[in-house]
């Protein structure tokens, strides 16, 4: 199904009776990353997941996003389909825009999925430097283009230049202050070995949220709910019931 939000047509589906649980997914994903959850799910709940604007079928928004843009879109979205008090689960970027959403507006459970909350505050990297350095003194947008692309992120280089702009300025925004005024109780699930939400922020997060629990499985990366699928979704189901 396609619904137009602030101009852009945005890819979803809708199935189950119930509940409403709106699924988002992460950065560079679609639909299909979340329907493993969202299928068992759909027994006891309306599931509803949708292909962030961006990505997947949904069509990319004609200037770059913020994370306040995408927030605007999810309100806009739930009214217009008439949803009542949702569960929002949200995995990475999916997540940042979910906890920003809880924080400004009222959900029944919020699920948080190896989602980086908090901008890490580290050094300026070399190749951030080497990329500063080549803005002053390239003139050619070609060039400039072709050693982002050699220096650039994996997401980076894989975006399209709206995208690239989009991805910019989410991680560039921390998170802690609106994770501060959740008030809905919340469920973090997410794996020690995960590199982009380290031991220190998890517990941070979970320190900051008023009614937070928190689930790290062994071993397991940032797909830690895929990898340990049948204990997400018996978890999850548990929660909102």
């Amino acid at each position: 199904m396609k619904i137009t939000i602030k101009d852009v047509d945005i890819n979803y589906i809708e199935y189950g009776k119930g509940k409403d649980v709106i699924l988002l997914h992460g950065w560079g994903q679609n639909i299909s990353m979340m329907k493993p959850i969202g299928d068992p799910l759909s027994k006891n709940n309306h599931i509803i997941i949708m292909d962030l604007p961006g990505f997947g079928e949904s069509n990319e928004p004609k200037i770059a996003w913020n994370l306040n843009d995408y927030e605007e879109m999810l309100h806009e979205f739930i009214k217009k389909l008439k949803l009542k008090d949702v569960v929002l689960i949200g995995h990475s970027f999916g997540g940042r825009i979910s906890a920003m959403y809880a924080a400004d507006h009222n959900v029944s459970k919020l699920i948080l999925l190896s989602s980086p909350l908090i901008k890490k505050k580290k050094s300026e990297s070399f190749k951030n430097k080497v990329l500063k350095f080549l803005k002053k003194i390239i003139k050619s947008k070609k060039l400039e283009e072709f050693m982002k692309q050699k220096l650039g992120s994996t997401d980076y280089k894989n975006a399209s230049p709206i995208m690239r702009e989009v991805l910019v300025s989410a991680v560039n925004v921390d998170l802690l202050d609106y994770a501060n005024r959740i008030t809905a109780p919340t469920l973090f699930i997410t794996g020690d070995s995960d590199k982009m939400v380290p031991y220190w922020e998890y517990k941070k997060i979970e320190e900051t949220i008023k009614d937070c629990g928190l689930i790290v499985y062994e071993d397991r990366s940032h797909y830690a709910y895929l990898e340990e699928l049948d204990r997400t979704v018996c978890i999850i189901e548990e929660f909102i019931k």
